[in-house]
């Protein structure tokens, strides 16, 4: 997961405008020693030099453009029409809302800290993640990425569980169809959306409630707000071992939606080809289709395809975080790769409105609907 990066403590000796951005080194916090111990920093002039900066902020803008435009539109198109107020229709408005967070606060925060960081060439007091006041028992500056943080990990969350959920959705109306109103009603999809924001939110901050040992700050290599785990005498503090929650609840619930998908699937396989050999003339008429006398419909199925691609489109822009994870658990740091995989999951937030536009009919018929109200009411002519 991508909250699962192990980023290292960066705590200036001698907190003041002649720390440069490339001259600040890292350091590990030692609670024996109370100070820190520097180390080669992991941002080399090749990945935060300033003409590197600057693309990742051109880059960064980009996206958060695309991303709130994108999903404003997705909003307001199933808000506003009617044949949207489905259990689907809901299911899309959780990815879409949690997809416009990222946008919103996630990325935006990014983009502030690289400005400033180009412009004053000098750190923020909370940059370094821990300040040397904290250290020495006073309070520190507020840590931005206390906030930051969590809403990255805990949107990221929310997506793969509203997959999931739409996955789930989608087998009932394939596989059950005579049952689909009764199982999945809006009520229980309501409900069911409400406990994954809370379970997804309160997975994200069970480092910081759970342990006293992990801590929340912007990471170089990253450009994002990453956990990190308080080292002691360079070693890894005992319960480290509580970020391996989030890699196990995004490949369960990965590999939970790749099994519903294979089952809805195969039906629709097997449907199609009793309804070519019927066609031919293969089967009686008293045959039935896919074993089921009630078909699914042929918008249940191109649906239940739709999910199947938002799935593959996930698990794509997933899998660098995961190799990225790998590699962190056997010595690797990988600080130019962290930021492609961290910025190639946050691209899959402007994923879905592209891949609604191509698929789904109903999205692209309520989007016509929506820009064509405003022109089919005439302006009253004064006289």
């Amino acid at each position: 997961s991508k909250a699962s990066l192990l980023a290292i403590f960066s705590v200036p000796k001698e907190p003041g405008p002649q720390l440069g951005i490339m001259e600040t080194a890292n350091q590990t916090v030692s609670e024996s020693q109370g100070a820190g111990q520097t180390l080669a920093p992991l941002c080399t002039a090749c990945c935060c030099g300033l003409l590197n900066r600057t693309l990742a902020v051109m880059f960064m803008v980009s996206l958060a453009f695309a991303i709130v435009v994108g999903n404003v539109v997705t909003l307001t198109v199933f808000m506003q029409t009617r044949h949207s107020r489905t259990p689907q229709g809901y299911l899309k408005v959780s990815l879409a809302f949690a997809d416009m967070m990222v946008g919103v606060l996630v990325v935006p925060f990014s983009v502030y800290t690289e400005i400033f960081l180009m412009v004053t060439s000098t750190p923020p007091l909370w940059y370094q993640g821990i300040s040397t006041a904290s250290l020495e028992g006073g309070s520190g500056p507020w840590q931005p990425c206390m906030l930051i943080g969590p809403v990255f990990a805990g949107c990221t969350f929310v997506s793969i569980s509203t997959i999931f959920l739409m996955t789930v959705e989608r087998s009932v109306a394939i596989l059950r169809p005579l049952h689909k109103d009764t199982l999945v009603t809006r009520h229980r999809t309501l409900f069911l959306i409400v406990l994954s924001w809370a379970g997804s939110f309160l997975l994200a901050m069970a480092p910081l409630m759970l342990s006293n040992s992990f801590t929340l700050e912007y990471n170089e290599c990253s450009r994002m707000c990453n956990y990190a785990p308080l080292l002691i005498g360079h070693q890894l503090p005992p319960d480290a071992n509580i970020l391996l929650l989030f890699p196990a609840f995004d490949f369960s619930l990965l590999g939970g939606t790749l099994a519903v998908n294979i089952l809805s699937f195969t039906s629709i396989r097997r449907y199609s080809r009793k309804r070519k050999l019927l066609s031919e003339g293969s089967l009686g008429t008293d045959a039935g289709v896919g074993g089921c006398p009630h078909r699914p419909s042929f918008s249940d199925i191109k649906a239940a395809k739709t999910i199947g691609i938002l799935t593959f489109a996930f698990t794509a822009s997933f899998s660098p975080i995961a190799v990225f994870v790998l590699g962190n658990v056997v010595g690797y740091t990988w600080c130019n790769f962290s930021f492609f995989a961290f910025w190639i999951l946050t691209s899959n937030s402007c994923c879905n409105v592209i891949i609604y536009s191509v698929r789904d009919h109903r999205f692209r018929k309520g989007l016509t609907l929506l820009f064509q109200r405003d022109k089919a009411q005439p302006h009253p002519e004064k006289s």
